[in-house]
C-alpha cells in the first residue's frame, strides 16, 4: 500500500508539468551506502553493504496571506541495497501552519530531544552516527508513542527565534483506548549565536508508579575556526532504575575534509549495574555540497551485564559481552 502511494505521489509531481505545483512542492532525499565490517566478541564476524536511513520525500508550503503559510512534509525510508528487507516505511509525516508565532505541526514528527542531538553529530545518518554506537541514547531513534525519537500521533510547536533563543514542545495523544489517558510530552530550548550552541530537553511518558519514565539532557557545541567541540549528558529514570549516558567529541576541518573523534560512556544503576564505554574515529571528505565520502572505526566495550538494559550493547537483538568493533567506508548524497 505504501509503495503504491509513493509511486502515485512521484507520478503526480513529475507528470503535472505546471509551474504552480513545482513552486509549492519539492522532492528531496538522502542516500547513504556503506560497506561495514563488524567484529563481535563471542559472535560472528561479517561484512555487508548497508543503506543507512535512505529516504525520499516531498515538502512544500502555500502562502495564505498576512504572513501565514501552510506547510507539509511526507518522508519515506527505503533500502536500496537489500530489496527484500522490509517495505517502504514512513519517517516524518506532518501538516502544519507557520507564521510570526513560530510553527505548529501535527502528525509523525521528530522530537526536540532528537533534533538537538542531530545538531551535534556530524556523522548523523551515516553508518557511524552516535545514536547507533553508544554516544547517544535510544531516545534519538525509532518511532512510536513511548518517548521514541520520532513521535507518532503528535503535536509539535517551535517558537520563532528571540535573538538566538528558541523553544520547542511536543504532545503525543495516547492511542491505547483500553487504559487511562497517559499522553507523553516533551519540552526543550536552545540558544545559538555565532559558534555557540547550547540546548536542554525533557521527556515524560506521563505515567505513574513503576511505569513512570522521564529523561532529560544538556548539551551543546562550540566552533572556533577549524575546530569544534561538542557533547551532551543524558539522564533517564524508569521507576527505581536510572540510566546515564554522556559523550564528548571534537572535529578538525581542513578545507573540504573533517576529522572526528568522540568518546562516551553509559551506565544503568539497576541490579545488573551494567555499563559500557564507546569511541568513534572518522574522517569525512566533501566532494561537493551534496556528496560526501567517509571512513571510520567505532568500538563499544560492554561489561558482562551491559546488554541487559543498554541498546548499544545489543547486536541483532542479542546481548553482547566484550567488544563490538565496526569499520565503515561510505558514500553519502543528498538531493
Amino acid at each position: 500500500m505504501k509503495t503504491r502511494f509513493l509511486s502515485l505521489m512521484i507520478g503526480l509531481i513529475l507528470a503535472s508539468g505546471t509551474g504552480a505545483v513545482l513552486a509549492d512542492a519539492a522532492i528531496f532525499g538522502h542516500i547513504d551506502t556503506s560497506i561495514d565490517a563488524i567484529d563481535v566478541d563471542g559472535g560472528s564476524d561479517d561484512i555487508n553493504l548497508n543503506c543507512n536511513t535512505c529516504s525520499i520525500g516531498f515538502k512544500g508550503s502555500e502562502n495564505l496571506g498576512n504572513g501565514l503559510k501552510a506547510i507539509f512534509k511526507l518522508d519515506f525510508q527505503f533500502d536500496s541495497v537489500n530489496r527484500n528487507r522490509g517495505a517502504i516505511t514512513d519517517r516524518d509525516q506532518w501538516l502544519g501552519l507557520k507564521g510570526n508565532f513560530g510553527q505548529v505541526r501535527v502528525g509523525t514528527i521528530s522530537t526536540g530531544y532528537k533534533s538537538h542531538g542531530a545538531m551535534i553529530d556530524p556523522l548523523y545518518r551515516t553508518a557511524l552516527q552516535g545514536r547507533d554506537h553508544g554516544l547517544q541514547s535510544s531516545f534519538h531513534s525509532k518511532a512510536g508513542e513511548e518517548l521514541e525519537g520520532r513521535a507518532t500521533n503528535t503535536f509539535r510547536y517551535d517558537s520563532p527565534s528571540f535573538n538566538g533563543l528558541k523553544a520547542v514542545a511536543h504532545y503525543t495523544l495516547d492511542s491505547d483506548e483500553t487504559g487511562e489517558d497517559e499522553d507523553p510530552f516533551g519540552i526543550g530550548g536552545s540558544y545559538q549565536n555565532g559558534g555557540i550552541l547550547v540546548f536542554a530537553d525533557y521527556l515524560d511518558n506521563n505515567q505513574s508508579g513503576s511505569s513512570e519514565e522521564n529523561a532529560w539532557k544538556l548539551g551543546g557545541k562550540y566552533s572556533m575556526g577549524m575546530f569544534g567541540v561538542m557533547g551532551q549528558y543524558e539522564n533517564f529514570e524508569e521507576g527505581s532504575d536510572e540510566l546515564n549516558i554522556w559523550h564528548l567529541a571534537g572535529t578538525a576541518t581542513m578545507g573540504n575534509s573533517m576529522l572526528y573523534l568522540g568518546f562516551g560512556q553509559g551506565d544503568h544503576d539497576d541490579l545488573s549495574n551494567s555499563e559500557y564505554t564507546a569511541w568513534t574515529l572518522a574522517a569525512m571528505h566533501s566532494m561537493s555540497k551534496r556528496t560526501k565520502l567517509y571512513a571510520g572505526f567505532s568500538q563499544v566495550d560492554c561489561d558482562s551485564d551491559a546488554g541487559v538494559n543498554l541498546s548499544a550493547c545489543k547486536v541483532d537483538g542479542s546481548n553482547v559481552t566484550g567488544e563490538i568493533d565496526l569499520f565503515s567506508l561510505g558514500l553519502k548524497h543528498k538531493f
